[in-house]
């Protein structure tokens, strides 16, 4: 097995070149992630209909869903995976990848299943009115009843193969398919070719999902022989310390994901009162803020495998060097691009729509939601540290803490004080909470470490 490039990443490259190499493939797959997403919007927008570009927004609770699965068996395993790297046990690496693999597998299944068979109910929990009610059912058919098995399953094995430290090939097996997503987008939405409107943005994501899926199988069958990841049914093996690794993690990072659905699907609903196009608006904004989200997102995820590595190797300094040169660099760049969203909000909103009443709305959202992003990331980083050490109770009170005691009570206050446009406020009010409480929290944790390994090797 040769593994021993992947050792030195993680053991003894230099600490900003580490957290390159690691988190600036995350990054641009994540970015590209926002570009297909963007892209469904920005196409959908084209047919001027403020009806489909809602059916996207209000479908979206339940692809944010999936996240739920992604997280339990994606980031339960694969944190899993990292730690027993750093303890050279490869054997509970394959072990956990498998479980991981068919566990996520026979949910997307289930959920396939779920979203066929209640339909109607769904739709009006999401908030779907007559008007919306067909083209939401259109776009979920395809990305939910028929896509959430290959949605869910690339995901996770792009969390197995970034845990090994191969983050480039995880990137580009995401990647691929959301450039595939991007070219067929305008073929199936556009009336110029098939015309299918919000329909044909759900068949485009479930092709470009299967073809993900497909990448990351050629790319196991190739590299058998430099990696530890295992999909054969016959290594399906349930020993009890290695669900409960899994599940220590991965519980709570789904818990987070429900309650972040939970979020947005009380939000959606909030903002549907005041008509399609406060909902149109609200997305586009959603969607154009997902940027600098996603960029927090992907360097917590991308450095994830380091963190485990020299945690469970006991290398304490070097991890805490990892995650403080991380968090560094993210706020700086995000205090930059807050300014920009906060000043230039009218013209990003209007790039996917020329309706004047969701520009005016959206302009208004994205004033709010920007000025969250330099704490946000400072949250996602420490959840990201939380998940990567196994401390799963850290990452559940993080997540409780930032919808249910802050984020969802704000946008019932804030609605009611300042109607619709105090909703795009009430996650700056969460995540300035949290960015103070995960900095008192990590400070902690390193000084605990510290003095429990003062000589660790930088």
């Amino acid at each position: 097995m040769k593994f021993s490039g992947k050792m030195k990443l993680f053991e003894e490259t230099p600490i900003p070149k580490a957290v390159m190499t690691l988190a600036v493939p995350t990054i641009i797959s994540s970015l590209v992630m926002v570009i297909y997403n963007l892209a469904d919007t920005y196409f959908v927008g084209m047919l001027d209909n403020a009806v489909e570009n809602a059916a996207v927004t209000l479908a979206a609770p339940v692809l944010l869903a999936f996240n739920a699965v992604n997280n339990l068996f994606g980031v339960g395993s694969s944190s899993m995976m990292s730690r027993a790297l750093g303890k050279k046990d490869h054997e509970t690496v394959r072990r956990s990848s498998v479980i991981g693999f068919y566990c996520s597998l026979l949910c997307g299944a289930l959920i396939s299943v779920m979203c066929g068979v209640f339909q109607k109910p769904l739709l009006d929990m999401l908030g779907a009115d007559p008007s919306t009610f067909s083209a939401t059912a259109g776009y979920l058919k395809w990305t939910a009843v028929f896509g959430a098995v290959p949605a869910i399953l690339n995901v996770v094995l792009a969390y197995m193969v970034r845990s090994e430290g191969a983050s480039l090939h995880a990137s580009l097996g995401t990647m691929c398919g959301c450039l595939l997503n991007i070219i067929l987008d305008p073929f199936f939405i556009l009336p110029r070719f098939l015309g299918m409107g919000a329909a044909g943005a759900g068949l485009a994501t479930f092709i470009s999902n299967c073809a993900a899926c497909c990448y990351f199988f050629i790319l196991l069958k190739k590299k058998k022989d430099s990696t530890f990841i295992c999909i054969d049914p016959r290594m399906l093996r349930f020993r009890k310390s290695i669900v409960f690794g899994i599940c220590a993690v991965g519980i709570p990072a789904a818990i987070q994901n429900l309650l972040n659905v939970t979020g947005m699907t009380v939000l959606n609903n909030f903002t549907s009162d005041f008509g399609s196009d406060a909902v149109a608006a609200m997305g586009i904004a959603q969607k154009i803020n997902m940027i600098p989200l996603y960029v927090a997102l992907g360097l917590s995820q991308g450095i994830m495998p380091l963190v485990s590595y020299n945690y469970s190797s006991g290398n304490f300094k070097r991890m805490k060097g990892s995650v403080t040169f991380s968090i560094t660099i993210a706020v700086s760049f995000l205090l930059v691009l807050t300014a920009v969203y906060y000043f230039c909000s009218e013209g990003l909103i209007s790039m996917f729509m020329k309706n004047r009443a969701v520009v005016s709305y959206g302009s208004r959202f994205l004033h709010g939601m920007c000025l969250a992003l330099p704490f946000l990331c400072v949250d996602f980083i420490a959840v990201g540290v939380f998940q990567s050490c196994g401390m799963g109770g850290r990452s559940l009170i993080f997540a409780v803490m930032r919808k249910i005691i802050l984020e969802i009570p704000a946008l019932y206050v804030l609605n009611r004080a300042f109607p619709l446009y105090g909703l795009a406020y009430a996650q700056l009010t969460a995540e300035v909470i949290l960015a103070a409480a995960a900095v008192i929290v990590l400070h902690r944790i390193f000084t605990s470490l510290d003095k429990s390994s003062p000589t660790a090797e930088a």
